[in-house]
């Protein structure tokens, strides 16, 4: 009695410390005027979910949570942080532009989705469970579905991810290049 009270002791220590790790490496992220240090905190914020998938007993989701987007997906974006190179740009210069009103509206519409959810919650509203197979979650079920029910959206996805890293060097390309008579010689 008193070791399975420890232990879920220690389940509430470590999912309040990966909660609060989560929340402050995502301030973070957007916080950061050093595009290299908000990618560094992402990979935090990243390792931290793989810790509450981890508390969830979704083992498979937390590593492919560390292996695929930790680590792959992050190499990735900071290889193009580190060859575009940093930017000299004031977001906030003039006023709040469409990006800060898209961004205060989309915080106030999850605000609100959150507070409906809980509401929903409390009512009892939510109470109803489904039943959750053996096979739910295992990597046979998740390929199944990735193959054949989502295959469009995963091959879209890496299509996208392609995009991405090549537009980075495209940008990384024309960032590099000097304009005409800058040179040595003019």
């Amino acid at each position: 009695m008193l070791l399975a009270t420890a232990g879920n002791v220690l389940v509430w220590i470590v999912w309040i410390g990966a909660a609060f790790a989560c929340l402050g490496s995502g301030i973070a992220v957007v916080s950061f005027r050093n595009p290299f240090f908000s990618a560094l905190a992402l990979i935090g914020n990243l390792g931290s979910l793989a810790v509450l998938y981890l508390l969830l007993s979704s083992e498979f989701v937390a590593a492919a949570q560390v292996l695929v987007y930790a680590g792959a997906v992050m190499v990735m974006f900071l290889f193009v942080i580190a060859y575009v190179g940093p930017r000299q740009e004031s977001p906030w210069a003039g006023g709040p532009s469409w990006q800060a009103v898209g961004a205060v509206l989309a915080a106030g519409a999850l605000l609100v989705e959150i507070i409906v959810v809980v509401g929903l919650k409390a009512s009892g509203r939510l109470a109803h469970s489904e039943h959750v197979d053996r096979s739910f979650g295992t990597p046979s079920a998740i390929g199944r579905l990735f193959l054949t029910d989502h295959l469009l959206a995963f091959e879209i996805t890496s299509v996208v991810l392609l995009i991405a890293a090549v537009g980075g060097v495209v940008l990384g390309s024309h960032a590099r290049r000097r304009p005409w008579g800058s040179g040595a010689g003019s």
